[in-house]
């Protein structure tokens, strides 16, 4: 389908008052400054957010998305910012992955395997230290080093119990030191997926 297409359809919804906000998913950098402009040109309501995948693992956005984003005040709702469980270091290399958990269900398994080599498995729990001089929980700190992109207004987390949920909510306002976000960079550097064109 055109994109002008799904604009017009976008717009339709929101003059028709069923919508207040269009916001999209997973859109690269080049879909949203052709969004941009197409909506100019034909007086279409913008677009105010995306959601992409966003992680300290997976780090995408940062080249494209981010800066094409900001230019155009639009801001991200990540989501998968605890890279699936991963970035809890609940998955340590070597060992069985855990029962009940998302890598060994029938519908996560797939999502998740390729955040499950050793050489990322290590390195995370190389993050754990980092986590606790900061105060935080490895979940927290996966959080609040999302939220500490400009660009980013939301991260979407993702929870099987409600623990995990208040847990992770902590992490809402969490400041995170330069030595502590150097630290994270040093810790994964060389399993970070920072390429535009990588598919998550």
């Amino acid at each position: 389908m055109p994109l002008e297409e799904t604009l017009r359809a976008f717009d339709d919804l929101v003059r028709a008052g069923k919508v207040l906000y269009v916001g999209v998913s997973e859109w690269t950098a080049a879909q949203i400054s052709d969004a941009v402009r197409i909506a100019a040109d034909l007086g279409f309501d913008r677009i105010i957010s995306n959601q992409p995948q966003y992680s300290m693992l997976w780090r995408t956005i940062e080249a494209e998305v981010v800066p094409t984003s900001q230019a155009a005040g639009i801001s991200q709702i990540v989501w998968s910012p605890i890279a699936q469980g991963v970035l809890t270091g609940k998955y340590r290399p070597g060992e069985p992955l855990p029962e009940g958990t998302r890598a060994t269900s029938a519908n996560g398994a797939n999502f998740v395997r390729r955040l499950l080599r050793d050489e990322v498995l290590t390195r995370v729990q190389d993050l754990l230290p980092v986590a606790a001089d900061a105060g935080l929980s490895p979940a927290q700190l996966a959080v609040a080093w999302v939220l500490q992109n400009d660009n980013v207004a939301s991260a979407i987390i993702g929870a099987s119990r409600p623990e995990q949920v208040h847990e992770n909510v902590k992490a809402a306002g969490v400041k995170l030191d330069p030595e502590i976000l150097a630290r994270i960079d040093s810790v994964l550097d060389g399993v970070v997926v920072t390429d535009p064109e990588a598919v998550g």
